[in-house]
């Protein structure tokens, strides 16, 4: 059978990583293709400024050879950064963390509407993926304003639970039922127009770069 997967949904959860995927070498690899991609370059780019050929700076990020001090000189200096920073994330922890069933804090999220409740169901700040998640449960009643114009970075995934509503993003408008879900990219006006079937529970994820 083909694989048909979109690009970037093409990762096996069930493989077992050895430990190439733990030592050293995976780790300055991680760091020299993050910072990389920070200041938007290229491996060619990244190439013409150190030296190295393209297949060398592949070999690197892929951790899968032991570069030299003289070429981590090299390439922290090529990349604006400290040599020390080429090891972060080596032994790093991984994070976790279990919220129980109605432990979730309340929080004020910047934007939130009258009478919309966000619980938070949990939090990693620094990570290791360059990515920061914020999951919600969110609550609307009949005290909630409805506002179809938040805008904020990064993308949202929504997953109706409980209730109806019609939903808003950009000039489209959708109405959800509980099993449905919406993902869309959260910069367009988006947000709930008409508050159909009360209560509305629904989940939301909102991803964006950790140092966007």
């Amino acid at each position: 059978m083909s694989d048909k997967s979109p690009p970037g949904l093409r990762q096996n959860p069930h493989r077992l990583r050895d430990r190439a995927d733990k030592n050293l070498e995976a780790a300055i690899g991680r760091s020299v293709r993050r910072h990389r991609k920070q200041q938007r370059m290229t491996v060619h780019d990244l190439a013409v400024k150190t030296g190295l050929s393209a297949g060398m700076l592949s070999k690197i990020e892929n951790g899968a050879t032991s570069p030299s001090l003289t070429t981590l000189q090299t390439l922290s200096h090529a990349l604006s950064v400290p040599l020390v920073s080429l090891f972060e994330g080596y032994a790093e922890p991984r994070g976790a963390m279990h919220v129980r069933a109605g432990e979730a804090a309340e929080v004020e999220r910047s934007g939130t509407r009258a009478g919309h409740q966000y619980n938070l169901l949990g939090h990693i700040g620094s990570n290791g993926s360059g990515v920061i998640v914020e999951p919600y449960l969110i609550t609307l009643s009949e005290h909630s304003d409805v506002f179809p114009a938040f805008q904020h970075d990064g993308i949202e995934l929504i997953y109706m639970l409980e209730g109806t509503v019609d939903y808003r993003h950009g000039e489209e408008l959708y109405r959800l039922l509980p099993g449905d879900s919406l993902f869309f990219d959260a910069d367009a006006p988006h947000g709930p127009e008409a508050l159909i079937d009360l209560p509305i529970r629904y989940l939301s994820a909102i991803c964006y770069p950790q140092n966007g």
